[in-house]
């Protein structure tokens, strides 16, 4: 991660919404697939804002850990311990008005919606033994419409908006990293 080399790991904490997806084992994998991942309701966000507030009292968090593959929680959990900046990373945080309240800096990184598409096909195939066609069928029926409904309008709240194509724009970069840093030296 990115954050932890400019920053350094002493100073930074990450957790992925994506780690708060709802626990689905008492439906059958074929009813798991039908299931919309890209509404809110499907993460459990009061146990994130949880975790971020224990975090912020200086409290370890075990995370849930997800299985893509399954689309379930696994028995494991990542112990992320509580640093000076806590970065919350998923494309549905900004339409969590509780979660929202917890952040003191929002960053929304905008990518082209072929771009997103092509990085999603590449990587459900690769990592999720996804077919083509069922991620171009789960991409019309939820991800775009939910990205229209949820996503898109949470820029809004955003602080800094990110331009972002084959990468992070290096002024955007520099503009967040000097502010981290300064909230890293506020607290030393």
């Amino acid at each position: 991660m990115i954050w932890y080399i400019i920053l350094g790991e002493e100073h930074v904490s990450f957790i992925g919404h994506d780690s708060y997806y709802k626990e689905l084992n008492h439906l059958s994998i074929e009813d798991r697939t039908k299931v919309n991942f890209d509404h809110p309701s499907a993460l459990e966000t009061s146990l994130l804002i949880k975790h971020i507030n224990q975090l912020k009292l200086g409290q370890p968090v075990d995370v849930p850990i997800y299985d893509f593959g399954t689309h379930s929680r696994t028995e494991r959990t990542e112990t992320v311990l509580p640093r000076r900046i806590v970065i919350v990373d998923g494309i549905l945080i900004f339409a969590e008005p509780d979660l929202l309240s917890q952040m003191d800096m929002r960053i929304f990184v905008d990518t082209d919606d072929d771009l997103r598409l092509i990085r999603r096909i590449q990587r459900d195939i690769k990592e999720r033994q996804r077919s083509v066609d069922s991620v171009i069928e789960q991409y019309t029926k939820f991800v775009r419409p939910m990205h229209q409904c949820y996503v898109e309008p949470s820029k809004r709240v955003a602080d800094i908006i990110v331009p972002a194509g084959q990468g992070i724009q290096p002024v955007a970069l520099d503009m967040c990293v000097s502010r981290l840093r300064e909230i890293i030296n506020i607290y030393q």
